[in-house]
């Protein structure tokens, strides 16, 4: 079975993300906007103690 072969103009793709996604916010205007701060990685789990291998057999997966 073959597929239709339609092609939407681009007035008929902005009202279909219009229907999907609503209205989009404002954008953020240069005054708005803040200095990023860098943060370290978060850790899912705290540093090893002791012997490696240990820590493996407590901790398996």
């Amino acid at each position: 079975m073959t597929e239709p072969n339609e092609s939407f103009t681009d007035e008929e793709y902005a009202f279909l993300r219009h229907v999907r996604f609503g209205e989009l916010p404002h954008g953020v205007r240069p005054e708005e906007r803040v200095a990023l701060t860098e943060t370290d990685a978060r850790r899912d789990r705290p540093e090893p103690a002791g012997d490696p291998e240990a820590w493996a057999l407590r901790n398996p997966g």
